[in-house]
């Protein structure tokens, strides 16, 4: 059985990027990412998936797209959550990296099982925002709370979310 889990990096007023872009630079955070999700499949969005521009290294790479002709070397493309966590069944640990449609499509599926957020102690200008987080179905059971520092400008936390089991 799979633990399916959302990451993502986002800001004080939810926003996720701009311009199909990240808006921040944290090299802590993307070190993490590629610490947690090496050795895993990776979900996401055809935008997102083109926004990173390639597979990531030593992960596989799953893209959801409506788009029936869509192909990307080096990836399995499928068109629906659903399809996506089935291809990736046989991992342990399967995250769902964005962007916004999907992050909203998963959390409304019940299909997830934990949210690893980055919280970026920050508001920012943005087009696309993470969904809120609803503490009566998610509680966090872990959070290490950083200050910025010469190389990562804002302060942050690495926050894990549960769902609660009546969920």
């Amino acid at each position: 059985m799979s633990t399916i889990t959302i990451i993502a990096a986002i800001a004080n007023n939810n926003a996720l990027g701009k311009d199909n872009d990240l808006i921040w630079h944290l090299p802590v955070d993307l070190k993490r990412f590629k610490k947690v999700t090496s050795g895993h499949h990776i979900l996401m969005g055809r935008n997102t998936f083109e926004s990173i521009g390639k597979p990531l290294p030593n992960r596989t790479t799953v893209i959801i797209t409506r788009n029936k002709n869509y192909q990307a070397e080096g990836c399995i493309v499928v068109d629906s959550i659903e399809k996506a966590i089935e291809v990736a069944k046989e991992d342990a640990q399967i995250f769902i990296i964005g962007g916004a449609q999907i992050y909203k499509q998963a959390m409304a599926s019940n299909l997830v099982d934990q949210l690893d957020i980055t919280q970026v102690h920050q508001s920012f200008d943005a087009d696309v925002f993470f969904p809120e987080i609803d503490s009566k179905i998610w509680y966090e059971i872990a959070r290490e709370d950083f200050s910025s520092d010469e190389k990562n400008k804002y302060d942050y936390s690495f926050i894990s979310y549960q769902k609660r089991k009546d969920n």
